[in-house]
This record gives C-alpha cells, sequence and structure tokens, in this order.
C-alpha cells in the first residue's frame, strides 16, 4: 500500500498552524483557548455550492446504521451531508458493515435516489480486511468515516480497533470518527490516549463527531469570550433526555453503552470543556438517582429493563460538580426523565458581568446573553443552523485545501481532546457508583444493627 502523499515542506510555524487547523498536534498541556470559528462561516447546507473539481472524491463508510444513513430518532444523517457537500465528486467506495442484509438495504435505497451516482459502484464488505484484499488502486479511499458502535473502536484490540486497522491500510488517510470515541471499560482510556497519539504522528487529518462544538450559537459565546477577553467563571450544563423514544435495548444496559452520562451526556461534558479548560478530574463529585430507588421509577419505557442485570440498568438521574484546572467550578445535571420526543437541554456560561445561556442546541437554539451594564438578556437565534453539516463541511475544505488562514475552516474536536471527555465522562460516572455504594454500605449497616434485647429482671425470693 502507498502511503499518502506528504504535505509540501513549510517554515516551522507555518507547518504548526497547519497542524492546529488540522487538528493533529498533540498536546498534554492545559488550555482554555479552544480553537473556534466565525460564526459568520458557518454556512448552512442550503446555502452553500458543491465543492468545485472534476476528480472523484473516494470515501468509505465504517457502518451502515443511523448515525450514517439516518432514522426517525434524529437529525443525523452523515450520508445525505456528504452528498449535498461533494455532489458528483462524492464517490462512496465501499460500506463496511457485519450486518450486510441492512447495508445492502440502505445501499438500495442510495441507488434507487437522485444521490445514485455516489453509490452505483459502492460495494459491501463485512470487514475493513475485506475491502483491502479486493479493493483497485481506483478505489483507494481519500477519506474514511467511523460510524460503527463504539464498542468496536477505541482500544488496540483485536476487533475493538478500528482507528488501528484504517492507519495500518491507509497511512495518513482522513478519518471522521463518531463520538463517544468508545464505550468500554475504564481501564482502557489508557488506550484511547495511545490510539491519538498515534493518529496525531500519522499526521492524519481526524475530527470527532462533537457536532454542538460547530453550533453556530456555540461559537457565537466563543467569539464574546475571545472578544472581551474574559475568563470562565462556572459552567452549569442540564440535559433532560425523551426517554420515551429511546428504543435500543443495549442503551439501557451499562454493560454495552456504559451509562447515559458516557454515552449520552458526553456532548454536553464536552461542552463544558470547551468553555472552562481542562477539568481537575480528582475534584469530581457526583450522586444518582437510581432505578430502584422510589423516585427512580419510569412509567413509559419500550424497552423491557427486567431483561438487564440489575447491576447494569442505567440510573435515572446522575448530579456532578467539578473544578477546572482554571480555578473555575463545573456543574451537570443528567435526566432520564422526558417523555414524547423532545429533550430539554441547556448551557450556562458565567464571567465577570457576562452571562451565556445556550437553551435547546439540538432542535432550534436560542442563545440568550446579559452583558455589564444592563439587567436583561438579549436573545439571538440561529435559524437553519446544521452543525452536522458544518464539522463534516469544515473537516472536508481542510482535506481539500491545506491554507494557513486563520479564518479558514478548523478541526474543533480532536481525537486526543475527545479522549479528555471521555475520560471526564467516566470519571462523572465512577463518582456517581461510589456515591451510591457509600449510601447503600450505609443502610445496609443501620439494617443489619439489631439492638441487644434487655434481659428481664427475676425476682428475688
Amino acid at each position: 500500500m502507498t502511503p499518502a502523499k506528504p504535505s509540501p515542506a513549510r517554515r516551522g510555524s507555518e507547518l504548526q498552524k497547519a497542524r492546529d487547523r488540522r487538528g493533529s498536534g498533540y498536546s498534554s498541556g492545559f488550555s482554555s483557548r479552544r480553537p473556534s470559528i466565525d460564526p459568520s462561516r458557518l454556512v448552512p447546507m442550503d446555502k452553500t455550492t458543491h465543492v468545485g473539481g472534476t476528480d472523484n472524491f473516494n470515501v468509505v463508510f465504517i457502518g451502515a446504521g443511523n448515525i450514517m444513513f439516518g432514522s426517525d430518532e434524529g437529525p443525523w444523517n452523515h450520508s445525505f451531508r456528504f452528498e449535498h457537500k461533494l455532489g458528483l465528486r462524492l464517490k462512496v467506495v465501499a460500506i463496511i458493515d457485519p450486518a450486510i442484509e441492512r447495508a445492502n438495504a440502505v445501499l438500495k435505497k442510495k441507488c434507487d435516489s437522485f444521490v445514485v451516482s455516489a453509490y452505483q459502484n459502492t460495494r459491501v464488505y463485512k470487514t475493513l480486511d475485506d475491502f483491502v484484499k479486493h479493493m483497485s488502486e481506483k478505489e483507494r479511499p481519500r477519506a474514511v468515516v467511523v460510524g460503527s458502535p463504539p464498542m468496536f473502536r477505541g482500544t488496540q484490540q483485536s476487533g475493538r480497533d478500528i482507528e488501528m486497522q484504517v492507519m495500518k491500510y491507509f497511512p495518513g488517510v482522513a478519518m471522521f470518527i463518531e463520538k463517544p470515541i468508545a464505550t468500554g471499560p475504564k481501564v482502557e482510556i489508557e488506550e484511547t490516549f495511545k490510539i491519538a497519539k498515534l493518529i496525531s504522528d500519522s499526521n492524519s487529518i481526524c475530527s470527532v463527531g462533537y457536532m454542538l462544538r460547530y453550533l453556530k450559537a456555540v461559537q457565537k459565546m466563543k467569539q464574546i469570550i475571545q472578544e472581551n477577553n474574559l475568563i470562565v467563571m462556572v459552567t452549569i450544563a442540564r440535559y433532560a433526555c425523551a426517554y420515551e423514544a429511546i428504543a435500543k435495548p443495549d442503551w439501557w444496559d451499562k454493560s454495552k453503552s456504559a451509562g447515559p452520562i458516557v454515552e449520552q451526556g458526553t456532548h454536553f461534558c464536552d461542552l463544558s470543556r470547551y468553555f472552562g479548560g481542562e477539568v481537575d478530574i480528582s475534584s469530581v463529585a457526583a450522586h444518582s438517582l437510581e432505578w430502584d430507588e422510589e423516585a427512580g421509577h419510569l412509567s413509559k419505557m419500550n424497552v423491557d429493563e427486567g431483561k438487564i442485570a440489575p447491576e447494569n440498568r442505567i440510573p435515572r438521574v446522575t448530579a456532578a460538580t467539578w473544578k477546572y484546572d482554571s480555578g473555575a467550578v463545573g456543574s451537570l445535571v443528567h435526566a432520564v426523565t422526558l417523555q414524547g420526543r423532545n429533550y430539554s437541554c441547556e448551557l450556562e456560561v458565567h464571567a465577570d458581568g457576562f452571562s451565556l445561556k445556550l437553551v435547546n442546541p439540538y432542535v432550534q437554539p436560542v442563545l440568550y446573553v446579559r452583558k455589564p451594564g444592563d439587567d436583561y438578556e438579549q436573545s439571538f437565534t440561529f435559524p437553519d443552523d446544521d452543525p452536522f453539516f458544518s464539522e463534516v463541511s469544515n473537516w472536508i475544505d481542510i482535506i481539500e485545501d491545506i491554507e494557513e488562514n486563520p479564518e479558514a475552516a478548523q478541526i474543533l474536536s480532536t481525537y486526543e481532546d475527545a479522549c479528555k471527555t471521555y475520560e471526564f465522562t467516566w470519571a462523572i460516572r465512577e463518582a456517581s457508583e461510589r456515591s451510591r455504594a457509600a449510601t447503600l454500605a450505609t443502610k445496609g449497616a443501620a439494617t443489619a444493627f439489631v439492638e441487644e434485647p434487655v434481659p428481664e429482671e427475676s425476682e428475688s425470693y
């Protein structure tokens, strides 16, 4: 296999700028100044034009599920965004999924639609190995999109090492990887950081799918913070999901999904880090409301929780607090409480004199801003914003045209950054489980304690 062509030689400072934009620089240092994009540059999908050129843009999709091809449960559908960004240049050379029947079904739908040119020569394989064995040089991918379940990535172990496989077969190829990067046991977190280092060393243009960073509202918040040279003092996150619409049994099983903080609340943990900076992991404290407590009963579950081992059933509410390395504080409440379909989510960021409140980021984001000298909030709306498209669009722009333009597209979530969010979510889960264990131990000790009976005094004669 021939490695990807290296970038043209650049002076040291220019190379560093390029690496910063590409998200390939690996660093263990603390920084609260995350990469950002001028919100005016985030163009809606229906207002953009296809990337110019006549050459094919070969893509491999790993995973044929909802995140890649859409579903009724949410707005995700990466293939749809790629079709709009690349137009006739898009050639999906392979779909990799062990569920061959499902992959063939989604492929047939694409071939029966107006985007047939992107899929008419697509082939379906169970594994990446199979694709490589049959691949012609003309089919070599320019980019690989990893949307397989997180339990199959984020490690160096066979069968759960898709990033390692991609780098082995296609050194330097651009990768887009969904979040969370893994859902394995906590002891494997160290492996994810090793993979981050390998990705950085490969100089691959790698982006992780924390799409909320690409919201115009979020970038407006970053703009306000940077223009006013603010230091964040506190972040307050609240995430209430509509559990009635979550019908996947695996989601309700901690042994498979790693629990709602790791699998779902990860978005708001990531946004909290995006604004607050690095978290002091040792400071994380949390409590949970569990399924077997009086307040934890849910009346409209669409899965049979009785089939899940009691120790693997998810908490209904998790409340966490922590300190950032800067000295700022953060908090998160994740609640499995709502019925219907719509979630209820908010993130507040406070600094001296400023309050920034993001409401409803998944559907119609509204940003409320209070500034010094004004007791009232100003509201901003962002109609037709699509962060899923923005994250894909920015990633492709960097693949297509490496420029040292500070206003150009940037990778906002690197693999290393995603590792830190993953580590943070596990810290919250562990803290809540320690708290529950301590509570049960205290209750158990109280129940076990039996006061010795006082013997009756016998009558003396």
